[in-house]
């Protein structure tokens, strides 16, 4: 009897996806070095430089994951990156993010790149010291300078250990002040449910602020600088998220906004710090909306990510995490001049995203329009559970999930 073997198939609850495939991770890292390759290029005339040694913390998924590979395979750099994944085992997947590294350095290895990838808590002493090395080994194989040019760092995690006092942080997604309520969106089968989140203490507030502040992205800068990997070009830029004001009461105005304020504050304090002598400069990149292991599961967030991917799907201004990138360094970051920010010295990238006339019909599906009959055809749940998908491997074009 010739009985054909069960192929993976993705196991979500309540808008998290438990496990990861493979092949359809390693095919999402091709599709978006595909695009690396066609839309950024190589220019060693480019007055400033590109990136020819580019650390990433918190690689491995996303914006992270995009801003590896438009490094690498845009540009050409050496790159390290760093991120915290499972392995698999016998009974179950790894995580999504191990499957993309391991894709990236085999992709890499072909194109005769060098790239290391290191598996750690990023927030440990001992992991930043191997990271250092790491810096140092991948220059050598490279034969350029230990002088680390582009630094990004794209950590989300919801703990983190104090290196210096060993106290354990855990974030929370809460609102300040008052309650939260609003409605959610399950992508898996379009329901709708309203949903009430209490306000955090100061407790709560602290901790999301210690695990997704700008603390470690300063503690990861004085350790570059301390052993002298710091290239008076280079560029340090960490991402954040703003968003509609609809969002604001469990967002910007919420825990994690006043974590994302932090960020802000360690911006401005690395600038006065490095810039002008040890650095060319570091920014807070506001991105746009984007469907993430971590946006599926924030109170409202599903339901306008569905409306925003209708309203700029028609546009023509719809774009991905690699789509983004490539905007953000080739329009941005190396352009050969000043790189362009708003009022708060802040890169946006989220400008198509906040375009009045976009906003403007977002919030009209959401508010007069969308109702649980008519959601499928309203909204674009399908684009939001595609990219849901692919984010874990699964749903990518090309890929035989029967195997």
């Amino acid at each position: 009897m010739n009985i054909k073997p069960r192929g993976v198939t993705p196991m979500i609850r309540n808008n998290i996806c438990l496990n990861a495939h493979p092949a359809g991770c390693a095919a999402n890292v091709r599709n978006q070095i595909e695009y690396a390759k066609k839309n950024l290029k190589p220019n060693d005339n480019l007055p400033g430089g590109q990136p020819k040694l580019a650390l990433i913390v918190g690689c491995s998924n996303g914006y992270g994951l995009a801003s590896r590979i438009c490094a690498g395979f845009g540009y050409g750099a050496a790159t390290v990156g760093l991120s915290f994944e499972n392995e698999p085992s016998e009974k179950r997947s790894g995580t999504p993010g191990y499957y993309n590294n391991e894709a990236f350095d085999s992709e890499a290895q072909k194109a005769r790149l060098v790239s290391i990838s290191l598996n750690g808590d990023a927030y440990s002493s001992e992991t930043k010291n191997a990271v250092l090395q790491a810096i140092k080994d991948a220059a050598e194989k490279a034969g350029i300078p230990a002088k680390i040019d582009l630094f990004v760092y794209s950590l989300a995690s919801p703990v983190r250990t104090d290196p210096k006092t060993g106290i354990l942080y855990k974030s929370s997604i809460k609102p300040i002040g008052s309650v939260f309520s609003g409605t959610t969106l399950n992508m898996m089968d379009g329901t709708f449910s309203n949903v009430s989140v209490e306000p955090a203490s100061e407790e709560e507030i602290l901790n999301t602020v210690k695990v997704m502040g700008g603390e470690d992205w300063e503690l990861w800068m004085d350790a570059l600088d301390g052993e002298g990997l710091l290239c008076p070009k280079a560029r340090a830029v960490a991402y954040t998220y703003i968003g509609p004001e609809l969002s604001w009461a469990i967002y910007k105005n919420g825990t994690i906004g006043k974590a994302k304020e932090d960020l802000e504050r360690a911006c401005r304090a690395i600038n006065s710090k490095y810039s002008g002598n040890k650095i060319y400069g570091a920014w807070v990149s506001v991105n746009k909306a984007l469907v993430t292991r971590s946006s599926a599961v924030i109170p409202i967030i599903p339901f306008y990510i569905a409306s925003l991917f209708k309203v700029m799907k028609s546009m023509g201004l719809h774009e991905g995490c690699i789509e983004q990138i490539v905007r953000l360094y080739r329009d941005r970051l190396y352009t050969g001049g000043n790189v362009p920010v708003d009022s708060e010295n802040r890169i946006r990238i989220d400008d198509w995203e906040m375009r009045d006339d976009v906003q403007k019909e977002v919030v009209n599906i959401m508010r007069n329009v969308v109702t649980p009959e008519n959601v499928f055809s309203e909204t674009d749940i399908f684009g939001f559970k595609k990219d849901f998908l692919e984010a874990h491997g699964f749903d990518v074009d090309g890929v035989d999930y029967s195997e």
